[in-house]
């Protein structure tokens, strides 16, 4: 795997090699990220215009877009400077004007002499009861007119560069369009009735009309499939390398897991037992698990993380979970605490916050075997961090942890099994763009005995009501989080927003009972002002959205979120998990600013009819698009040029599992079949599926 095959050679040339293309084209084409004939013939038409001739304009609707052929009459140049230049023209059945900006006669003389005949193609309104085309897009001789396309392809533009060059520029890029070898499965093909590569991506330039340019045309379909292989193919060799990686054996006795289960105030639901028994599985293996487990806001990952670290110990070792911040591992603490004693196992903590002698004596329990069970913060990573047997590393909240942290984690135990928790419930398709090197467990059902969580839509006009409503209730003890938006991209204006609503509600509520916590704070007030909180001192926390991951508080029960449609679904579905969590009733209030989009009231409906996560993260997707979703910066989700995540979700599933059956199938990927996958990681520049195959 060398170097770049011979046959795609034409498709990395300069883009100067291309007909109509210059230095200054070319410059401004590598601002949209054009750079090599390759790029052109993926830069698709979003549009296309019918321009097929007809004899007259009579009956049309307009405005539209005609191509007609006429006799030109008479020239009625501007009477003042910066006036319509006017030519009077007539159609077989009809007449109509030709109008100029800035024209010059001479020039219209030469090209539209009076009595002469020629095709004009352009868009034709109504103006004062007169059809006008103003600055017609063709004028051509009749004998000339074959140059003009029936259905002209619309490619999205950049500053100074015309359509007449995008479609050169194309047209020339087509022209060396090489025949490339067949890498998608024979059988798919032919269900699909999808045509070669270079077939697909001549038609895909050249539409015949709307229905061409839809994604499910299949010229556009394969395009867009040949992508999702590429990614998946890059993802597969990389599961494949990790695979590879010697891992440990870690086998279960069921001794400790019997315990913990025995003093369970109830059973674990099916989706929890059958995540427990995929994770041991992995864990006996002698390969490295490379897992993703997946669950809604309650739905029990905090037990299935244990029982997994109970596997590691079980067989011999030790076990280690990290969250991202220390008010996240404080809590896993907590939370892990009565069923490490139920078990009988040692948990210990170890944060930024552990100095000197104290820390010491922790590593050094550490490396002795004697603590079982770490929690921690990215602490753990540090080089004097060394355990005697690490067996599992889980990690919560995958977006603050990507690939290559989740590589160093493993590396501390060399071989240990890696469990990634997330409890943002991403669509299928995402997920498996975002993580399909990895397994994946899905928690859909909420354990017994957590209550439903009232969901209301008010809006802000009714705030004195609100806070009346939260004064009765800090008056019968309960607790309430205040979740006021980030206005815009600047920090200041997200905590004035926020400041001036601490102020008033202190002025409403008394001094003692509001905390207000927000992204400008130094770390130790933070910590200072959630503990207030969760220890009862503090009744409503007043907060930018910091508290979106994790934080458990099980006397909060009322959410309120303030301008909500501004928010995300999946980020307002995250909010509300905040509470419900305890015995009492719990309310989450979204709040708006009248008037209500359309799309703001679809999204808060969605959350007052339904508490699945899966369900709101199907419709966020729908409404918001992929980058959105997950935030494009960190999202880690790869550029497509033509998929659309959203409307071709299910071709990445066939996309995954194609790519995994060619792998086992032909690991060097040297068959004929395997020869065209090669080529298509070069067309696709997937060059870390390149230097996987060839370290592979």
């Amino acid at each position: 795997m060398s170097g770049r095959p011979e046959i795609l050679f034409p498709l990395f040339a300069d883009l100067e090699t291309l007909e109509g293309v210059g230095p200054k084209t070319a410059k401004l084409l590598g601002q949209i990220e054009i750079e090599s004939p390759r790029d052109v013939l993926f830069a698709l038409p979003y549009a296309v215009i019918d321009r097929r001739r007809r004899d007259t304009i009579r009956g049309v609707d307009l405005p539209t877009t005609v191509t007609v052929e006429v006799t030109v009459g008479t020239h009625r140049p501007p009477r003042n400077r910066g006036g319509a230049y006017r030519i009077h023209v007539e159609d077989a059945r009809a007449d109509f004007q030709l109008v100029f900006f800035h024209a010059r006669s001479e020039y219209l003389n030469k090209v539209l002499p009076q009595g002469s005949r020629r095709i004009v193609s352009g868009k034709l309104e109504l103006f004062d009861g007169m059809a006008q085309m103003v600055h017609p897009d063709h004028m051509a001789a009749v004998e000339e007119a074959g140059d003009i396309p029936e259905f002209e392809p619309v490619y999205h533009l950049t500053q100074g560069v015309t359509q007449k060059t995008a479609f050169k520029a194309a047209t020339s890029a087509l022209a060396r369009a090489p025949d490339l070898p067949e890498w998608i499965d024979p059988a798919q093909m032919a269900r699909e009735s999808w045509p070669s590569w270079r077939d697909a991506i001549r038609a895909a330039h050249a539409p015949k009309g709307l229905d061409d340019m839809m994604p499910a045309a299949p010229a556009r379909a394969r395009l867009a499939y040949d992508e999702l292989l590429a990614h998946q193919l890059t993802l597969a060799l990389a599961r494949r390398r990790e695979r590879k990686a010697r891992g440990i054996s870690s086998r279960a006795t069921g001794r400790l897991q019997a315990k913990v289960l025995q003093s369970l105030p109830y059973r674990p639901t099916t989706a929890q037992s059958r995540a427990i028994e995929e994770i041991a599985a992995d864990m006996a293996a002698e390969t490295r698990m490379n897992r993703l487990l997946q669950g809604d806001v309650g739905a029990g990952k905090t037990l299935v993380a244990f029982m997994a670290l109970l596997v590691a110990v079980e067989a011999g070792g030790q076990g280690v979970m990290m969250a991202p911040t220390e008010i996240l591992a404080r809590q896993h603490l907590e939370g892990l605490r009565p069923l490490a004693e139920q078990a009988g196992v040692v948990l210990e903590l170890l944060t930024g916050r552990d100095k000197g002698s104290e820390r010491r004596a922790k590593l050094d329990a550490l490396a002795r075997g004697d603590i079982q069970i770490l929690v921690g913060t990215h602490a753990v990573f540090q080089g004097d961090v060394a355990f005697r047997d690490l067996r599992l590393a889980i990690v919560d909240e995958q977006h603050r942890f990507g690939v290559r942290q989740r590589m160093e984690l493993a590396e501390k135990g060399r071989g240990a099994d890696v469990l990634v928790m997330t409890a943002t419930p991403i669509p299928r398709s995402l997920a498996l763009s975002q993580y399909g090197d990895m397994d994946v467990s899905i928690l859909d059902e909420k354990p017994p005995g957590r209550k439903p969580v009232k969901t209301a839509i008010v809006s802000t006009q009714r705030m004195d009501e609100v806070v009346g409503h939260l004064r009765k209730a800090i008056g019968e003890g309960r607790q309430c989080y205040w979740v006021c938006p980030l206005v815009d991209e600047s920090e200041v204006s997200d905590l004035t927003a926020a400041e001036e609503r601490f102020k008033r509600l202190r002025a409403v509520l008394g001094d003692e009972a509001v905390g207000l916590v927000h992204g400008q704070m130094p770390p130790a007030e933070k910590d200072a002002a959630m503990a207030a909180f969760q220890e009862g001192r503090t009744k409503v926390l007043v907060a930018t959205t910091v508290i979106e991951v994790g934080v458990n508080v099980p006397n909060a029960s009322i959410m309120v979120i303030e301008r909500a449609e501004i928010f995300g679904l999946a980020q307002l579905h995250q909010l509300r998990g905040r509470v419900g969590r305890g015995a009492t009733e719990s309310t989450c209030l979204l709040m708006y600013q009248p008037p209500l989009s359309e799309g703001g009231r679809k999204r808060l409906e969605v959350l007052r009819q339904t508490e699945d996560g899966f369900r709101i993260a199907e419709t966020d997707l729908e409404m918001r698009g992929a980058g959105d979703l997950i935030g494009t910066a960190q999202s880690g989700l790869p550029k497509f040029r033509i998929a659309d995540l959203e409307r071709q979700a299910a071709l990445m599933a066939v996309a995954q599992s194609d790519a995994r059956a060619l792998l086992a199938a032909d690991p060097e990927l040297k068959e004929p079949r395997g020869k065209a996958a090669r080529i298509l990681l070069w067309l696709m520049q997937q060059d870390r599926a390149i230097r996987l195959i060839s370290v592979g």
